[in-house]
């Protein structure tokens, strides 16, 4: 097996043991908040999770992906096996799909998947609700005090506090219902078949549907991922625009803050992520709307 960070040695050592199946060909196809590790020989992708709190969210991904999976939805398909711990890190193991690097999705067929999601009947499964979706990043910002300057701190624990006001005040145009919670076209896999199907559930909740439809026009403002035509397509798709609903820039803004989790969690220990984070803080007090921010790699 090539040389792999050690908590994911452990975790496909045990992958190995629970699902009897070799893991000498594991190879790393993706690594930031969540590393993904493919096992070709087994037919399987193996996800682990850093945070451990994670847990609760994962173990809904995988029920709430089941049962979408007999519904006909298309979406990555869980292994028969439940998600555990090993060493603080919280592994799932799913199907591994025959996939292709191009065409990008769009927005419009991220407009179609959420639409058929957001019609989709009630789940039979117990799902957590979005009351909070500042809970992440809070807990980041306070156990990771060393990830910026005490003003940065300071402040973005005050720009937490407005937010979570503005959040409390919002009205939601459209019916609560099941979400994805972090719907954007990087996570539409596109299949050999020419499909794609939606990955990356475990923010899977109960929710306002405008949180799912706001996160490409936060794409498109921090990281230039969409233009206004690709934006026009993704509505059309979807069939409301979220962009003529009043608390739409609010929830942009609550976007730019809950993204920044993972770097904070990471910002300690590498500079390029600390100087990531410096950035969209800085960004964020200015109040500039139109700086580009970066997605580090690692």
């Amino acid at each position: 097996m090539p040389a792999m960070p050690p908590e994911v040695e452990a975790a496909l050592a045990e992958v190995g043991a629970r699902c009897q199946v070799p893991v000498d060909d594991a190879r790393l196809v993706h690594r930031h908040s969540n590393s993904a590790i493919a096992l070709p020989a087994a037919q399987l992708l193996v996800r682990v999770a850093s945070n451990p709190d994670a847990f609760n969210s994962v173990v809904s991904s995988v029920a709430i992906t089941r049962w979408l999976a007999r519904q006909g939805y298309p979406c990555v398909i869980p292994a028969d096996v439940d998600p555990f711990l090993v060493v603080a890190r919280v592994v799932s193991v799913w199907r591994l799909l025959d996939t292709a690097d191009e065409p990008p999705a769009t927005g419009a067929e991220l407009g179609e998947l959420l639409r058929e999601l957001h019609h989709q009947p009630r789940p039979p499964v117990q799902l957590r609700k979005l009351s909070d979706p500042f809970e992440s990043v809070a807990t980041a910002i306070r156990q990771h005090p060393d990830a910026m300057t005490e003003e940065d701190h300071t402040w973005l624990n005050d720009h937490v506090r407005r937010l979570r006001s503005s959040w409390a005040d919002l009205s939601p145009a459209l019916p609560t219902g099941l979400i994805h919670g972090d719907a954007h076209t990087n996570n539409i896999i596109r299949l050999t078949t020419g499909r794609g199907v939606l990955g990356d559930w475990d923010h899977v909740a109960q929710g306002p549907r405008e949180w799912d439809l706001i996160q490409v026009h936060y794409m498109a403002r921090r990281f230039a991922r969409h233009t206004q035509e690709d934006l026009g397509r993704f509505t059309a798709a979807y069939g409301w625009d979220v962009s003529d609903w009043p608390g739409a820039e609010t929830l942009i803004q609550i976007r730019e803050i809950t993204g920044l989790s993972p770097y904070i969690r990471k910002a300690s220990t590498d500079g390029l992520i600390r100087r990531e984070v410096a950035h969209r803080v800085a960004s964020l007090r200015l109040g500039d709307k139109s700086v580009q921010w970066h997605s580090p790699t690692r």
